[in-house]
């Protein structure tokens, strides 16, 4: 008997038990998706092309890496970490199979801005060293890394609290035009922060409202500090670089293995530098020492982040947008889905973690994504392969980099950022397709490059809220093809064929403030329309009563409302419609309903769904009423036939009483 009840207990908990852990493994699935893809993973057709584009972009990451440190106002070692702990962390949470997450030069230049203001440029070398514990670097590095990584481990909370909040819906406000407004915009302001390396020019940090503006005019002003040697050497490894990087995607199908020019002109750059000891002989700049290792994790400087927030919300916006966009790029081009909130999620764990281990903040880049494209990449192992090699990098060949020429560095830089500068051709899209869209994106440009990206970023989406506003109201809500109209006869003892109308309409928009006005003004225009090519409503001796019928779907009624009724002829004609259960809408429709029948018209609505029936009745007492949601369009008609066959009954009745 104990065993018995034993048995049964272990048979009921076993039960309750399943549903969570089922629940939890879909949990674990849907929040890591490396669990998802690494299961799948095919060794023999992945492997290779994942290994030859992880080589490929750990070239990149090595150099932007670098690069990108500087462009933060910080040692460029740090740019190493950024490139190798971020894309790990990325690879275990991130959707996208195909975006490059590291060092990126938006979210540099927006923590540059807090490193300047917090730890401004002294009159100590970028690479001196000092006998602190970590790395040798002096203590101005350490603190200059102290803000930025207090900036990436701020915005990577911000981005982990937008995805509890699930916000990654209201990035429908994150439109094409205002992402690549804003991308080219940066561009132009990296671009600019490498003119003094490209020229071999000392011009000392300009920021603020036309910052951008003000580095040009000193750059002409001081037109004679300019260094030959440097702009020489800039111009050649730009046309070495555009030359094979043009051949190597024109053949890309011909060859099995494209070309590394970005190591081969940073080896080659750096021996000649060393052999001819450039640095003391024409006086260019190199990149300079690099340590060796990675240091103990260090919490990042708590104290700064009440100072470093405005950029901290820079970062953890600007950065998500831009990498947004080319998750789904990835996504469209690859069959594959990309979660808006679980993207929130990856680059916000990417900061926090990456903040811990010196890392400046973190997003994905479209030059290394694209390049992941033309070397044929498959998952985001080849951004775990790059990682490997970005480690051999920071422990084995990172000392070898000091003779690197800093307008070389450059010159990668500037090249690598063709993908988003050619997206001012986009402009002759937006002015073929939409003159408005166009507006936006030459205003967003204006305002990023006067300002700044996360300032440009806010204007566009101020400017896509706008159009919205302008637009919603006026957009066509209430829509009758052909005026939809469906007659059907009918036959009676009484009258013989009669004909009745039927108007069949249809909801395109969720109904909200900005346009339920319109809408009530439309419907009404079309009872008034009737009343008047008809016979008056309410002469029920000379005409029948109208009545419309509201199809409310969520696009899955054009098959089934376009079949003829199979017992009367007709003519039914029904368009998709999009109705969201939003409180003012259901409000509105509710209204509505009230009115129509206040002008003696029947409504019915058909593919109800159960939330906004519910909504309906909890707006009134619908219960007393005549059926009035149907499964679907044709049982809505039928039921409309039946109403009215009983109410010739009723009358054939009463005359025979008489």
């Amino acid at each position: 008997m104990t065993g018995a009840k034993r048995k049964k207990k272990s048979v009921l908990w076993s039960k309750v038990k399943a549903p969570h852990c089922e629940g939890f493994k879909q949990w674990c699935r849907r929040r890591l998706p490396i669990l998802e893809w690494a299961l799948h993973y095919n060794l023999k057709e992945n492997l290779l092309p994942d290994t030859v584009s992880g080589i490929m972009l750990a070239v990149q990451q090595v150099t932007q890496g670098l690069a990108f440190a500087i462009l933060s106002s910080v040692h460029p070692v740090f740019g190493l970490y950024g490139s190798f702990f971020p894309a790990i962390v990325y690879a275990i949470f991130g959707m996208g199979s195909h975006v490059a997450t590291g060092t990126c030069a938006l979210t540099s230049l927006i923590s540059a801005k807090a490193v300047e203001r917090l730890v401004p440029s002294s009159s100590q070398n970028f690479t001196k060293q000092s006998n602190t514990s970590i790395l040798g670097l002096s203590d101005f590095e350490m603190e200059r890394i102290g803000i930025a990584a207090s900036v990436s481990f701020l915005g990577g909370v911000i981005q982990v609290a937008m995805f509890a909040l699930q916000l990654g819906g209201a990035t429908f406000l994150l439109t094409e035009p205002v992402i690549s407004a804003m991308t080219t915009g940066a561009a132009t302001h990296v671009v600019t922060s490498q003119v003094k390396y490209l020229l071999g020019m000392k011009i000392p940090y300009i920021s603020g409202p036309l910052g951008l503006f003000y580095i040009y005019t000193y750059v002409f002003e001081n037109i004679k500090s300019v260094r030959l040697e440097a702009l020489l050497l800039s111009l050649l490894s730009i046309v070495v670089l555009v030359m094979v990087k043009e051949l190597n995607e024109q053949f890309k199908r011909k060859i099995k293995a494209v070309i590394p020019v970005d190591l081969v002109l940073v080896i080659a750059a750096s021996f000649a530098c060393y052999y001819t000891d450039m640095e003391n002989t024409y006086g260019l700049d190199v990149l300079g020492h690099i340590p060796k290792g990675i240091p103990s994790p260090r919490p990042p400087s708590m104290h700064v982040l009440s100072a470093v927030i405005t950029e901290a919300f820079g970062v953890a916006l600007v950065g998500y947008a831009a990498s947004l966009a080319l998750a789904q790029e990835s996504a469209k081009k690859f069959k594959y889905s990309v979660d808006d909130n679980q993207e929130f999620l990856a680059h916000g764990l990417s900061n926090v973690i990456s903040s811990f281990f010196f890392c400046i903040p973190s997003a994905a880049a479209m030059g290394r994504t694209n390049g992941l494209y033309s070397t044929g990449a498959k998952t985001q192992v080849a951004c775990l392969i790059s990682c490997v090699f970005v480690l051999t990098v920071i422990y084995a060949i990172g000392p070898l980099l000091y003779w690197l020429p800093m307008c070389v560095l450059a010159s990668i830089i500037v090249v690598g950022l063709k993908g988003m500068l050619i997206q001012f051709r986009d402009l002759k899209k937006y002015w073929n397709v939409d003159k408005i869209d166009w507006g936006i994106w030459v205003s967003t440009y204006i305002f990023t490059i006067c300002f700044a990206a996360n300032v440009g970023l806010l204007f566009g989406v101020v400017c896509t809220i706008a159009m919205v506003i302008g637009r919603f109201p006026r957009a066509k809500t209430l829509n009758i093809k052909n005026m939809n109209e469906m007659e059907f006869k009918m036959k009676t003892e009484m009258d013989g064929e009669t004909q009745q109308q039927v108007k069949i309409i249809s909801i395109n928009n969720p109904l909200v403030f900005l346009n339920a006005k319109k809408f009530h003004a439309d419907l009404m225009n079309i009872i008034q329309k009737e009343h008047a090519s008809n016979q008056p409503f309410d002469d029920t001796n000379k005409c029948e009563q109208n009545s419309l019928l509201n199809s409310l779907s969520n696009g899955n009624c054009i098959e089934e409302a376009s079949q003829p009724c199979p017992e009367e002829k007709s003519n039914l004609v029904s368009s998709m419609v999009g109705f969201s259960t939003y409180h003012s809408g259901v409000g509105f429709l509710f209204q509505v309903f009230r009115d129509c029948k206040s002008r003696s018209v029947d409504v019915s609505f058909a593919h109800c769904t159960a939330s906004l029936v519910k909504a309906m009745q909890y707006f009134g007492n619908l219960d007393s009423e005549e059926p009035i949601f149907f499964k679907s369009v044709s049982a809505a008609i039928s039921d409309i036939h039946s109403n009215k066959a009983r109410q010739n009954l009723s009358k054939l009745s009463e005359q025979s009483e008489v």
